[in-house]
């Protein structure tokens, strides 16, 4: 599976990249009531605009990406001086407010995430196959506090396309993952797209001890 994503940024092979902000993350990133100045992980982010977004809205944003490739073209796209800096087992790069971390979502610890408040996955959880979901689900909760604040876009592929990635992580599978350690507000689907697939958008909330 690492291999087939790194050989995609190598290729140039990212149609999953949006050219634009995620029009989900602008009509609900407001109304989850994040404060300004909250830090913001975006696991598995790849070159995402949304970090940007995020940026330009007061937040502080950490992505975590193992492909070179997806970091050099975000920092190249973007503007003003590149600070970077090695940390642990990750190789950093700071722009502005973001900071990217490349590396390996699974060997980033609590002790490198104590500043982080909230986070946002559109492309994290249905980049990993069915065996590594709930090792995903559970590593996240670890690294957040309780309370933190966080926006989930899933995706359904059409009936009889269970390729991927992207793969199919349906309603039911998004709450086996989550609810053990957060509270899920589903929030909307997306019209079917030409090709069948379909997004959820879900806020998150980190749950605190014995919840």
């Amino acid at each position: 599976m690492v291999n087939e994503w790194l050989s995609r940024w190598r290729e140039g092979r990212i149609g999953f990249h949006r050219d634009a902000p995620h029009p989900a993350l602008q009509r609900h990133w407001a109304r989850l009531g994040v404060p300004y100045g909250t830090k913001v992980l975006v696991p598995l982010c790849g070159k995402s605009l949304d970090m940007r977004w995020l940026a330009e809205r007061g937040h502080p944003v950490l992505g975590i990406e193992l492909s070179l490739e997806a970091i050099d073209q975000f920092i190249a796209e973007g503007q003003g001086e590149v600070s970077r800096f090695h940390l642990g087992s990750f190789d950093v790069c700071r722009q502005g407010s973001i900071e990217l971390w490349r590396g390996d979502f699974f060997h980033f610890h609590i002790d490198q995430a104590a500043e982080i408040g909230a986070f946002y996955d559109r492309a994290a959880l249905i980049a990993l196959p069915e065996a590594t979901r709930q090792r995903y689900a559970f590593h996240l909760a670890q690294l957040l506090p309780p309370g933190a604040l966080g926006l989930l876009i899933s995706l359904v592929r059409a009936p009889g396309d269970d390729r991927g990635p992207p793969y199919t992580v349906c309603a039911d599978e998004v709450r086996q993952l989550f609810t053990p350690n957060f509270e899920l507000t589903h929030l909307e689907d997306s019209q079917p797209e030409d090709n069948g697939w379909q997004e959820s958008v879900w806020a998150m909330v980190r749950r605190g001890p014995g919840v």
